[in-house]
């Protein structure tokens, strides 16, 4: 395949930005395009931003020009770019990702941020900390976690052999130990057995109803894995009876238990575990959705709800 089949005027670094725009502008809007070259180029290059603006005039070889024609290629079906670059920042770590992994979401970044910020203010940032990770997909609460925590005994649970694998080399590639666990959160009898109880169990379970499907864009419903995202209609709360479960049996006397939860089900989600032996209450995002549970045991401690 040449230039001219790859309708790119030219080799050089501004062509191949013009190049981009012209043919996917229309499809995420010009600022998202921007952010997607950008990170193209720190991708197939090795270039910061300063040293793209600084080099927009020179040439690259045929060989990376191709890299950035598939791309784009990729882009015009929906492929999210996390994809194709095989990274995203997620809390200062670097997460890889692929099609076996839900994206991680800036949603999910205010989860741990929150988590962390109420344990703190109540425990300090010192001491035995002990954290479950359940439906941990790419690892990155477990790992952004034990980042934050150093000493803490980070553990994460998935359903998918595929998914800790790629969450078992995201630890290693942060630096960071976590012990990942292979097992069906949705059996009843997960969490019966052993005597660890946990001072923060927290979760982002799928949570999507097979309804809403429609209103999701194309690069999730035809990229990222639906065992992460979709829940029956007939029962959308499934998981979060499961983690109710599970924090009966392994939540700490004083700990906390935090959730990301469908924005349209916070009342549902919080009766669940009321009725579990807990209180607390639903926090909106950055979107102002309805998007985080934050709860204790109603005979533990309160101040960090």
């Amino acid at each position: 395949m040449n230039t001219t089949d790859m309708r790119i005027a030219s080799n050089r670094v501004r062509d191949i930005e013009h190049y981009c725009h012209q043919e996917l502008d229309g499809m995420y809007g010009h600022n998202e395009v921007r952010m997607f070259v950008r990170m193209l180029f720190e991708r197939f290059l090795g270039w910061d931003h300063a040293t793209l603006l600084s080099r927009r005039e020179e040439t690259i070889n045929q060989s990376d020009l191709l890299k950035f024609h598939w791309a784009v290629e990729d882009l015009r079906q929906w492929r999210p770019i996390q994809y194709i670059v095989g990274w995203t920042d997620f809390c200062g770590c670097q997460i890889a990702v692929d099609e076996r992994v839900l994206i991680p979401r800036p949603e999910t970044e205010e989860i741990v941020l929150r988590t962390i910020e109420l344990w703190e203010s109540v425990h300090g940032g010192g001491g035995a900390i002990s954290v479950l990770d359940l439906c941990t997909g790419s690892g990155c609460i477990a790992i952004a976690m034990a980042k934050h925590w150093p000493g803490a005994q980070v553990t994460g649970v998935d359903i998918s052999a595929e998914a800790l694998a790629v969450a078992q080399k995201n630890a290693e590639t942060n630096g960071v130990d976590v012990l990942f666990e292979l097992a069906d959160i949705l059996e009843p009898d997960y969490g019966m057995h052993g005597t660890e109880d946990y001072g923060i169990i927290v979760s982002n379970p799928p949570y999507v109803r097979e309804s809403e499907r429609g209103a999701m864009q194309a690069n999730v419903t035809e990229h990222e894995p639906e065992g992460a995202l979709y829940v029956a209609d007939s029962d959308p709360l499934v998981f979060y009876k499961a983690i109710a479960r599970i924090a009966q049996r392994k939540l700490a006397h004083d700990g906390m238990a935090v959730t990301e939860i469908n924005e349209a089900l916070g009342k549902e989600t919080l009766a669940i575990f009321d009725e579990a032996g807990f209180q607390g209450h639903v926090e909106q995002d950055f979107r102002g959705k309805q998007r985080t549970l934050v709860l204790h045991r109603k005979n533990g401690t309160s101040e960090a709800c």
